[in-house]
């Protein structure tokens, strides 16, 4: 992966390779079946770009899950149809390559083509470091007088922790406005938030606590390196003396075709990036959509709840 590559997948995520500057997006079987035999023969149309304007620090037990949440409910499930979201700011610059990646997975979400955050010394720096590439790496960026559609800004310094209500990914409210729902389930992980540092911030949370009574809580590391390296830093450990579960790597429950589908009028506080009607598995269940801080607060509360309140 370098910036300025075009990606292709079968999954609408793919979105998320935006986090180191390419131009990614999901296409259907028969459209990767052309590019697997012929390395090209894809049409695409080049779409209008959305620049996003991201300013300010985060407050405590908020992050980049909680930006692209309220950038969804903002340009709503529709609002980037055939866009392509460009990240810029500040705030973008200091983040992680890990919470770009969360933002550029659910670009998608508000109907972007793609999203992209241009790269930067971040870009390069995990290039090198975390994914091994030696050779020259171009580190492309839009031209000075690139043109755009139009442009968003985003503030981050007083947003609360944001949640996506049932049923709809845009159905977003500040964590002040649902906290106390009951919570029969809990989800970790997935390939929006199942990252170390996704681990990190819900292990610091249940650390020396104990998940409610009458919840459970499943704990999905995004990959196999992810999950050794959450054993290696006592996360694992810090889960399970709470008394979540962590299982296997991998998307989990996300898309309901195993492990924790949801049971009838069951109520799910889960870090992935959709919650449609049935999509972990029951039609008559409700999942809400949050950050790794907020659905381990709600473990252990066992109702919706805000981890920047002492009392989790």
């Amino acid at each position: 992966m370098r910036p300025g590559q075009v990606v292709v997948g079968t999954d609408s995520h793919t979105t998320s390779h935006g986090a180191l500057g390419a131009f990614s997006f999901g296409i259907g079987a028969t459209e990767m079946a052309s590019v697997w035999t012929l390395g090209v023969a894809l049409n695409v149309e080049v779409p209008p770009t959305i620049k996003v304007e991201v300013t300010g620090e985060f407050p405590p037990h908020v992050g980049p899950k909680d930006l692209i949440l309220h950038l969804v409910g903002k340009l709503t499930a529709q609002g980037a149809n055939f866009r392509v979201l460009e990240y810029h700011g500040e705030t973008m610059r200091k983040m992680s390559t890990s919470g770009r990646l969360a933002v550029c997975n659910m670009s998608v979400e508000a109907g972007a083509t793609s999203g992209i955050v241009p790269a930067d010394e971040e870009t390069l720096r995990y290039l090198r470091e975390e994914a091994g590439v030696t050779d020259p790496i171009e580190l492309v960026v839009p031209d000075p007088d690139a043109v755009y559609e139009r442009v968003v800004t985003v503030d981050v310094s007083r947003m609360e922790p944001q949640i996506a209500c049932p049923h709809t990914v845009d159905n977003v409210k500040p964590i002040s406005e649902v906290a106390g729902v009951k919570v029969h389930q809990v989800v970790i992980g997935s390939c929006t938030n199942g990252r170390i540092d996704d681990l990190e911030a819900a292990a610091a949370v249940v650390r020396g606590k104990k998940v409610a009574k009458g919840t459970r809580m499943l704990v999905f590391p995004a990959s196999g390196r992810v999950f050794q390296e959450a054993l290696d830093r006592g996360y694992v450990a810090d889960f399970m003396k709470a008394g979540a579960v962590v299982m296997n790597a991998g998307c989990g429950p996300c898309l309901g075709v195993h492990e924790g589908a949801l049971g009838d009028n069951e109520v799910a506080v889960s870090t992935t990036n959709r919650n449609f009607k049935g999509r972990m598995g029951n039609p008559k269940s409700e999942v809400y959509l949050c950050s790794p801080a907020v659905a381990a607060a709600s473990a252990v509360a066992g109702v919706l709840a805000d981890p920047r309140k002492g009392e989790v």
